[in-house]
């Protein structure tokens, strides 16, 4: 192999629809894994459900109707990302390390900065009806 060629993945062989049907399994097995074996993700998930569903009911523009949702769905994306990073950090060894712990604190740290975020935008926005 030369040096500009590059090594490609057989998962990479797919393309058009036969791609997409493809992308949407994995995602289905990824959420469907998550669920499984993830606490926090079925927590967080158990408070975005009926949060969704209320921020459809509130009296509030669509505007804010949208970003109380994204924030929600923010902290899911989050904390996928955040299982993906353990998931790979556990695949190359269980063995304690520095770089390791630096990897799954950065996680965690992200998906506070997602409920952080949702926590602030749900106060900003809700707050003031519960106050009228």
């Amino acid at each position: 192999m030369t040096q500009h060629q590059q090594q490609v993945s057989e998962f990479k062989s797919k393309s058009g629809v036969k791609r997409i049907y493809a992308a949407f399994l994995y995602s289905m097995y990824g959420f469907r894994t998550a669920w499984k074996s993830e606490h926090a993700f079925r927590q967080e998930l158990v408070l975005v459900v009926p949060g969704v569903i209320i921020a459809l009911l509130l009296p509030v523009s669509a505007l804010e109707k949208i970003t109380l949702i994204a924030v929600l769905f923010l902290v899911l994306i989050v904390e996928l990302i955040n299982s993906a990073i353990e998931a790979v950090v556990d695949r190359i060894s269980f063995e304690r390390h520095p770089l390791s712990k630096n990897a799954k604190d950065f996680g965690s740290a992200a998906v506070f900065l997602a409920l952080t975020l949702a926590g602030i935008a749900w106060l900003l926005i809700v707050g003031p009806l519960l106050l009228r």
